[in-house]
């Protein structure tokens, strides 16, 4: 009798925990294993890289509204779910201030969930394993009829702030804690360390053969209209972690230097218009641009000269294995997790934090193109691909 497993996430938009779901999900045996899907919304532009192997459980319309705002909630009539939402936005807003929070966006998804609790209803199914792919991990703790209960991390832990006392209820309800890093299991740890025993790293799962046929299949034409320039290209939300603020004023010093650069950011986020307002005031509108949300970034990356990832904080970069995959040379900062994501000056620059740092390792480059043409050569000689990790989630299942 095949096994029953759960895996719940909230929707397949464009983002770096989304595609390692895919990349799961097309591991799997299908033949040996019955696999679920729970998805809150049934939107996002990966919904059409989705396996045929997995059986997708109809959206609920209740668990929907965590990709709704506010108001919209309301219009649909989900007026006690409405409520929850408003006071947590309300206590996190509170609290982030009060204690001086650069990015309380945590607090207020994990208040959204732990007030919203009592109204949330329960899947009747029980499973051999439930995964709550991604955090928060109340839905499988406590909706989830399951032998075994899993919950990932994709997040560094020293770089966000939460309610800690909230969050270890919720993983003490959990039989199994999935990293999918070994430093994200780390800065996790230093946290809650009596959870040790129960935490493992799963890498995101990744196909090389997949990221270089999907770059073939697009065009990158808005970078063609810079010729000469060397291009740059980053990919991700337009989020405070992302760094993407400081990429603009390092651009801006770049520039200030001599160096004729055209640098795109692709993804969307709730930053936009304040990027876009940095990028007019620092008078980079040619040198400097946001490309919006794009179903494949793979050509993107392959038509660049330099990939960098200038972040605050990372779990896993999954965007920087991709350009290695495609043979670039990287340049990320030294957030937290850096050295799980590449050897410094053998596949990738590992630069230092901030603007200074992301200038200096771009500048490296640019003035050594041995080093550059060096870094590109040797990822053609590593083999990125990890397929091998579904045998660790066989473990747990079985």
């Amino acid at each position: 009798m095949k096994k029953k497993v759960l895996i719940a996430s909230f929707d397949l938009a464009i983002g770096g925990v989304e595609r390692s779901l895919i990349g799961l999900l097309n591991s799997i045996d299908y033949q040996n294993y019955e696999v679920d899907l729970m998805l809150f919304k049934h939107e996002g532009e990966f919904f059409s890289l989705l396996p045929e192997g997995p059986r997708l459980l109809p959206e609920d319309p209740i668990y929907s509204t965590f990709r709704k705002s506010i108001s919209q909630i309301v219009k649909d009539g989900q007026y006690p779910i409405a409520a929850t939402r408003l006071l947590a936005k309300f206590k996190s807003n509170f609290e982030g201030k009060l204690k001086r929070v650069e990015e309380p966006g945590y607090l207020t998804i994990q208040y959204g969930w732990e007030f919203s609790r009592p109204f949330l209803p329960q899947l009747t199914k029980e499973y051999d394993l439930a995964i709550g792919f991604l955090w928060p991990h109340y839905f499988i703790g406590e909706k989830v009829k399951a032998k075994r209960k899993v919950g990932w991390i994709h997040t560094d832990y020293s770089n966000i702030f939460i309610d800690k006392r909230t969050e270890y209820k919720m993983w003490k309800q959990l039989d199994q804690i999935v990293a999918v890093s070994e430093e994200c299991s780390n800065t996790f740890l230093e946290v809650f360390p009596d959870l040790k025993k129960k935490t493992m790293v799963i890498e995101n799962i990744l196909s090389p053969e997949f990221v270089k046929q999907q770059a073939e299949l697009g065009s990158a034409l808005e970078m063609k209209k810079y010729p000469g320039k060397t291009v740059i290209v980053s990919v991700g939300r337009l989020s405070h972690a992302k760094g993407f603020d400081q990429a603009i004023r390092a651009c801006r010093q770049l520039v200030d230097k001599g160096y004729d650069i055209a640098w795109y950011i692709v993804g969307y986020g709730s930053l936009k218009t304040e990027l876009l307002h940095l990028i007019k005031e620092l008078k980079l509108e040619d040198y400097f641009f946001l490309l919006g949300k794009k179903t494949n970034p793979y050509p993107y990356i392959k038509a660049s000269d330099i990939y960098v990832q200038p972040s605050r904080y990372e779990g896993k970069a999954v965007t920087i294995r991709e350009a290695q995959i495609l043979g670039k040379p990287v340049v990320i900062t030294n957030f937290p997790t850096a050295k799980s994501q590449a050897n410094d000056g053998k596949d990738a620059l590992i630069t230092p934090l901030g603007v200074d740092g992301i200038v200096a390792g771009i500048q490296r480059l640019l003035e050594n193109p041995l080093l550059k043409d060096t870094l590109s050569k040797n990822t053609t000689k590593i083999d990125y691909g990890n397929e091998q990790e579904i045998q660790k989630l066989y473990s747990l299942i079985n």
